[in-house]
Protein backbone atom coordinates (compact mmCIF):
# COMPACT_ATOMS: atom_id res chain seq x y z
CA UNK A 1 0.00 0.00 0.00
CA UNK A 2 1.74 3.16 -1.14
CA UNK A 3 0.70 6.34 0.63
CA UNK A 4 -0.16 4.12 3.59
CA UNK A 5 -0.41 6.90 6.18
CA UNK A 6 -2.76 8.93 4.03
CA UNK A 7 -6.48 9.49 4.41
CA UNK A 8 -7.92 6.85 2.06
CA UNK A 9 -5.04 4.36 2.24
CA UNK A 10 -5.07 4.09 6.04
CA UNK A 11 -8.81 3.37 6.01
CA UNK A 12 -8.26 0.79 3.28
CA UNK A 13 -5.47 -0.85 5.32
CA UNK A 14 -7.76 -1.21 8.34
CA UNK A 15 -10.40 -2.86 6.17
CA UNK A 16 -7.91 -5.25 4.54
CA UNK A 17 -6.55 -6.28 7.93
CA UNK A 18 -10.07 -6.89 9.23
CA UNK A 19 -10.57 -9.24 6.27
CA UNK A 20 -7.47 -11.24 7.23
CA UNK A 21 -5.01 -9.93 4.65
CA UNK A 22 -1.33 -9.25 5.30
CA UNK A 23 -0.40 -5.66 4.38
CA UNK A 24 2.88 -3.80 3.93
CA UNK A 25 2.40 -0.03 4.20
CA UNK A 26 4.85 2.27 2.41
CA UNK A 27 4.95 6.03 2.98
CA UNK A 28 7.54 8.79 3.29
CA UNK A 29 5.30 10.63 5.81
CA UNK A 30 5.66 13.92 3.93
CA UNK A 31 1.92 14.47 4.20
CA UNK A 32 0.59 11.27 5.77
CA UNK A 33 -0.01 11.06 9.50
CA UNK A 34 1.52 8.27 11.60
CA UNK A 35 -1.50 8.45 13.91
CA UNK A 36 -3.67 7.22 11.04
CA UNK A 37 -1.90 3.86 11.38
CA UNK A 38 -2.54 3.52 15.11
CA UNK A 39 -5.14 0.80 14.56
CA UNK A 40 -3.01 -1.09 12.04
CA UNK A 41 0.34 -1.02 13.85
CA UNK A 42 -0.55 -3.53 16.60
CA UNK A 43 -1.58 -6.13 14.03
CA UNK A 44 0.93 -8.94 13.37
CA UNK A 45 -0.27 -8.83 9.76
CA UNK A 46 0.87 -5.23 9.20
CA UNK A 47 4.36 -3.93 8.50
CA UNK A 48 5.20 -0.29 7.95
CA UNK A 49 8.15 0.79 5.81
CA UNK A 50 9.15 4.44 5.67
CA UNK A 51 10.28 5.22 2.15
CA UNK A 52 9.74 7.34 -0.94
CA UNK A 53 8.20 5.87 -4.10
CA UNK A 54 10.79 7.77 -6.15
CA UNK A 55 13.56 5.65 -4.61
CA UNK A 56 13.59 2.46 -6.64
CA UNK A 57 15.72 0.19 -4.42
CA UNK A 58 13.81 0.45 -1.11
CA UNK A 59 10.47 0.45 -2.94
CA UNK A 60 11.34 -2.77 -4.77
CA UNK A 61 12.55 -4.35 -1.52
CA UNK A 62 9.38 -3.40 0.34
CA UNK A 63 7.21 -5.11 -2.29
CA UNK A 64 9.01 -8.44 -2.06
CA UNK A 65 6.57 -11.28 -1.39
CA UNK A 66 3.45 -9.26 -2.17
CA UNK A 67 0.88 -10.29 -4.76
CA UNK A 68 -1.12 -7.06 -5.17
CA UNK A 69 -0.30 -3.34 -5.03
CA UNK A 70 -2.67 -0.56 -4.04
CA UNK A 71 -0.96 2.58 -5.33
CA UNK A 72 -2.45 5.53 -3.45
CA UNK A 73 0.65 7.67 -2.88
CA UNK A 74 0.27 11.02 -4.61
CA UNK A 75 0.58 14.75 -4.39
CA UNK A 76 -3.06 15.74 -3.85
CA UNK A 77 -2.43 19.47 -3.68
CA UNK A 78 -4.63 20.36 -6.66
CA UNK A 79 -5.30 23.96 -5.72
CA UNK A 80 -1.65 25.02 -5.43
CA UNK A 81 -0.31 22.90 -8.28
CA UNK A 82 0.84 25.92 -10.27
CA UNK A 83 3.00 27.01 -7.32
CA UNK A 84 5.20 23.92 -7.73
CA UNK A 85 4.58 22.48 -11.22
CA UNK A 86 7.24 19.76 -10.99
CA UNK A 87 5.63 18.12 -7.95
CA UNK A 88 2.75 16.49 -9.85
CA UNK A 89 5.13 15.19 -12.51
CA UNK A 90 7.50 13.72 -9.94
CA UNK A 91 5.09 12.29 -7.39
CA UNK A 92 2.10 11.39 -9.56
CA UNK A 93 3.65 10.42 -12.88
CA UNK A 94 7.27 9.38 -12.30
CA UNK A 95 6.27 7.92 -8.94
CA UNK A 96 3.69 5.71 -10.66
CA UNK A 97 6.33 4.54 -13.13
CA UNK A 98 8.63 3.64 -10.21
CA UNK A 99 5.81 1.61 -8.62
CA UNK A 100 5.18 -0.26 -11.87
CA UNK A 101 8.87 -1.04 -12.31
CA UNK A 102 9.15 -2.25 -8.71
CA UNK A 103 6.18 -4.53 -9.36
CA UNK A 104 7.82 -5.86 -12.51
CA UNK A 105 11.00 -6.55 -10.57
CA UNK A 106 9.02 -8.61 -8.06
CA UNK A 107 6.77 -10.40 -10.53
CA UNK A 108 3.65 -8.66 -9.18
CA UNK A 109 1.04 -8.11 -11.87
CA UNK A 110 -2.06 -6.65 -10.20
CA UNK A 111 -2.44 -2.98 -9.27
CA UNK A 112 -5.22 -0.72 -8.04
CA UNK A 113 -4.64 2.98 -8.73
CA UNK A 114 -6.22 6.07 -7.23
CA UNK A 115 -6.90 8.33 -10.18
CA UNK A 116 -9.34 11.24 -10.22
CA UNK A 117 -12.44 12.64 -11.85
CA UNK A 118 -10.24 15.61 -12.70
CA UNK A 119 -8.96 13.67 -15.73
CA UNK A 120 -12.22 14.64 -17.46
CA UNK A 121 -11.24 18.32 -17.29
CA UNK A 122 -14.33 20.47 -17.77
CA UNK A 123 -16.57 17.69 -19.05
CA UNK A 124 -19.37 18.30 -21.54
CA UNK A 125 -21.51 15.31 -20.54
CA UNK A 126 -23.14 14.88 -17.10
CA UNK A 127 -23.11 12.48 -15.38
CA UNK A 128 -19.71 11.86 -16.95
CA UNK A 129 -19.11 8.21 -18.00
CA UNK A 130 -15.77 6.42 -18.05
CA UNK A 131 -15.68 6.48 -21.86
CA UNK A 132 -16.24 10.24 -22.13
CA UNK A 133 -13.82 11.99 -24.51
CA UNK A 134 -10.87 13.52 -22.70
CA UNK A 135 -10.90 17.30 -23.11
CA UNK A 136 -8.00 19.70 -22.65
CA UNK A 137 -6.55 19.16 -19.16
CA UNK A 138 -7.24 22.01 -16.75
CA UNK A 139 -4.94 21.11 -13.82
CA UNK A 140 -1.42 19.76 -13.43
CA UNK A 141 -2.84 17.18 -11.03
CA UNK A 142 -5.33 15.90 -13.61
CA UNK A 143 -2.67 15.86 -16.32
CA UNK A 144 -0.26 13.88 -14.14
CA UNK A 145 -2.94 11.36 -13.16
CA UNK A 146 -3.89 10.95 -16.83
CA UNK A 147 -0.27 10.12 -17.60
CA UNK A 148 -0.24 7.62 -14.72
CA UNK A 149 -3.33 5.91 -16.10
CA UNK A 150 -1.67 5.70 -19.50
CA UNK A 151 1.47 4.06 -18.13
CA UNK A 152 -0.55 1.55 -16.13
CA UNK A 153 -2.62 0.51 -19.14
CA UNK A 154 0.57 0.26 -21.23
CA UNK A 155 2.16 -2.03 -18.62
CA UNK A 156 -1.01 -4.16 -18.73
CA UNK A 157 -0.55 -4.54 -22.48
CA UNK A 158 3.24 -4.84 -22.51
CA UNK A 159 3.88 -6.94 -19.40
CA UNK A 160 0.64 -8.79 -18.71
CA UNK A 161 -0.46 -6.68 -15.75
CA UNK A 162 -4.07 -6.34 -14.63
CA UNK A 163 -5.28 -3.01 -13.27
CA UNK A 164 -8.17 -1.32 -11.50
CA UNK A 165 -8.12 2.43 -12.12
CA UNK A 166 -10.46 4.38 -9.85
CA UNK A 167 -11.52 7.87 -10.84
CA UNK A 168 -12.63 9.45 -7.57
CA UNK A 169 -14.71 12.46 -6.78
CA UNK A 170 -13.54 14.20 -3.59
CA UNK A 171 -13.61 11.78 -0.65
CA UNK A 172 -14.89 12.69 2.82
CA UNK A 173 -14.86 11.03 6.24
CA UNK A 174 -12.64 9.92 9.07
CA UNK A 175 -8.95 10.99 8.74
CA UNK A 176 -9.88 13.64 6.16
CA UNK A 177 -7.05 16.16 6.36
CA UNK A 178 -7.44 18.53 3.43
CA UNK A 179 -10.29 19.89 1.35
CA UNK A 180 -13.23 22.22 1.67
CA UNK A 181 -14.69 20.94 4.98
CA UNK A 182 -11.23 21.12 6.56
CA UNK A 183 -10.59 24.61 5.19
CA UNK A 184 -13.99 26.01 6.16
CA UNK A 185 -13.94 24.56 9.67
CA UNK A 186 -10.38 25.76 10.31
CA UNK A 187 -11.36 29.24 9.14
CA UNK A 188 -14.47 29.28 11.34
CA UNK A 189 -12.45 28.17 14.37
CA UNK A 190 -10.35 31.28 13.89
CA UNK A 191 -13.27 33.63 13.20
CA UNK A 192 -16.84 32.29 13.40
CA UNK A 193 -18.29 35.63 12.24
CA UNK A 194 -16.91 35.66 8.66
CA UNK A 195 -16.20 33.00 6.05
CA UNK A 196 -14.38 33.69 2.79
CA UNK A 197 -15.33 31.40 -0.09
CA UNK A 198 -13.26 30.95 -3.24
CA UNK A 199 -15.28 31.48 -6.42
CA UNK A 200 -18.95 32.42 -6.36
CA UNK A 201 -20.10 29.57 -4.11
CA UNK A 202 -22.21 28.10 -6.91
CA UNK A 203 -19.65 25.50 -7.97
CA UNK A 204 -21.41 22.12 -8.08
CA UNK A 205 -19.46 19.25 -6.56
CA UNK A 206 -20.00 15.57 -5.86
CA UNK A 207 -18.46 13.85 -2.82
CA UNK A 208 -18.20 10.30 -1.48
CA UNK A 209 -17.80 8.93 2.05
CA UNK A 210 -14.47 7.17 2.56
CA UNK A 211 -15.89 3.86 3.79
CA UNK A 212 -18.13 3.73 0.71
CA UNK A 213 -15.04 4.40 -1.40
CA UNK A 214 -13.13 1.55 0.27
CA UNK A 215 -16.07 -0.83 -0.20
CA UNK A 216 -16.29 0.06 -3.89
CA UNK A 217 -12.58 -0.51 -4.45
CA UNK A 218 -12.56 -3.93 -2.82
CA UNK A 219 -15.71 -5.03 -4.60
CA UNK A 220 -14.29 -3.97 -7.96
CA UNK A 221 -11.05 -5.86 -7.39
CA UNK A 222 -13.12 -8.95 -6.63
CA UNK A 223 -15.66 -8.70 -9.43
CA UNK A 224 -14.26 -6.61 -12.30
CA UNK A 225 -12.21 -8.93 -14.48
CA UNK A 226 -10.99 -6.99 -17.52
CA UNK A 227 -7.30 -6.45 -18.22
CA UNK A 228 -7.78 -2.71 -17.55
CA UNK A 229 -10.76 -1.87 -15.36
CA UNK A 230 -11.60 1.85 -15.22
CA UNK A 231 -14.33 2.80 -12.76
CA UNK A 232 -15.80 6.10 -11.60
CA UNK A 233 -16.40 6.28 -7.84
CA UNK A 234 -18.85 8.92 -6.68
CA UNK A 235 -22.44 9.70 -5.78
CA UNK A 236 -25.51 10.23 -7.95
CA UNK A 237 -25.94 13.71 -6.51
CA UNK A 238 -24.07 16.96 -6.07
CA UNK A 239 -24.19 20.03 -3.87
CA UNK A 240 -23.25 23.63 -4.40
CA UNK A 241 -20.39 24.94 -2.29
CA UNK A 242 -22.94 27.26 -0.66
CA UNK A 243 -25.01 24.22 0.33
CA UNK A 244 -22.01 22.60 1.98
CA UNK A 245 -21.24 25.82 3.86
CA UNK A 246 -24.84 25.85 5.03
CA UNK A 247 -24.64 22.28 6.39
CA UNK A 248 -21.43 23.09 8.27
CA UNK A 249 -22.66 26.37 9.75
CA UNK A 250 -25.99 24.86 10.79
CA UNK A 251 -24.19 22.03 12.60
CA UNK A 252 -21.93 24.55 14.36
CA UNK A 253 -24.84 26.82 15.26
CA UNK A 254 -23.34 29.90 13.60
CA UNK A 255 -24.29 32.24 10.78
CA UNK A 256 -21.14 33.97 9.49
CA UNK A 257 -21.06 36.69 6.89
CA UNK A 258 -19.99 35.10 3.61
CA UNK A 259 -17.54 36.82 1.28
CA UNK A 260 -16.54 35.58 -2.17
CA UNK A 261 -13.53 35.88 -4.44
CA UNK A 262 -15.89 35.77 -7.44
CA UNK A 263 -16.00 33.83 -10.70
CA UNK A 264 -17.24 30.32 -11.38
CA UNK A 265 -13.91 28.74 -10.40
CA UNK A 266 -12.27 28.80 -6.98
CA UNK A 267 -8.73 28.53 -8.41
CA UNK A 268 -6.86 27.68 -11.58
CA UNK A 269 -7.95 24.19 -12.65
CA UNK A 270 -11.03 24.12 -10.42
CA UNK A 271 -13.90 22.47 -12.28
CA UNK A 272 -17.19 24.31 -11.68
CA UNK A 273 -19.27 21.13 -12.11
CA UNK A 274 -18.30 17.56 -11.22
CA UNK A 275 -20.76 14.66 -11.43
CA UNK A 276 -19.58 11.20 -12.44
CA UNK A 277 -21.65 8.38 -13.92
CA UNK A 278 -21.35 5.44 -11.51
CA UNK A 279 -23.40 2.93 -13.51
CA UNK A 280 -20.42 0.60 -13.95
CA UNK A 281 -19.50 0.23 -10.26
CA UNK A 282 -23.18 -0.05 -9.28
CA UNK A 283 -23.61 -2.89 -11.80
CA UNK A 284 -21.18 -4.89 -9.64
CA UNK A 285 -23.55 -4.60 -6.66
CA UNK A 286 -22.26 -1.44 -4.94
CA UNK A 287 -24.11 1.60 -3.71
CA UNK A 288 -23.11 4.36 -1.25
CA UNK A 289 -24.38 4.15 2.32
CA UNK A 290 -24.31 7.89 3.06
CA UNK A 291 -25.63 10.94 1.24
CA UNK A 292 -23.29 13.85 0.55
CA UNK A 293 -24.85 15.84 3.39
CA UNK A 294 -24.33 12.94 5.80
CA UNK A 295 -20.72 12.58 4.64
CA UNK A 296 -20.03 16.29 5.18
CA UNK A 297 -21.49 16.21 8.69
CA UNK A 298 -19.59 13.02 9.57
CA UNK A 299 -16.38 14.68 8.38
CA UNK A 300 -17.08 17.80 10.43
CA UNK A 301 -17.68 15.68 13.53
CA UNK A 302 -14.36 13.92 12.97
CA UNK A 303 -12.51 17.23 12.66
CA UNK A 304 -14.18 18.56 15.81
CA UNK A 305 -12.93 15.52 17.71
CA UNK A 306 -9.44 15.64 16.15
CA UNK A 307 -8.31 19.26 16.11
CA UNK A 308 -4.70 18.01 16.42
CA UNK A 309 -4.84 17.69 12.62
CA UNK A 310 -4.75 21.46 12.20
CA UNK A 311 -1.47 21.70 14.11
CA UNK A 312 -0.08 18.65 12.33
CA UNK A 313 -0.79 20.21 8.92
CA UNK A 314 1.03 23.38 9.93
Amino acid sequence: MTGAAGFIASNLIDRLLSLGHTVVGYDNLSSGQERFLSEANPSPNFTFVKGDILEATPLTAAMKGSDFVFHLAANADVRFGTDHPSRDLEQNTIGTFRVLEAMRGNGIKRIAFSSTGSVYGEAKVFPTPEDAPFPIQTSLYGAAKTAGEGMISAFCEGFGFQSWIFRFVSILGERYSHGHVYDFYRSLLGDPTTLHILGNGKQRKSYLYVQDCVSAMLLAVERATEKVNILNLGADEYVEVNDSVGYICEALGINPVRTYSGGERGWIGDNPFILLDTTKIKSLGWKPSLTIREGILKTLAYLQANTWLFEARR
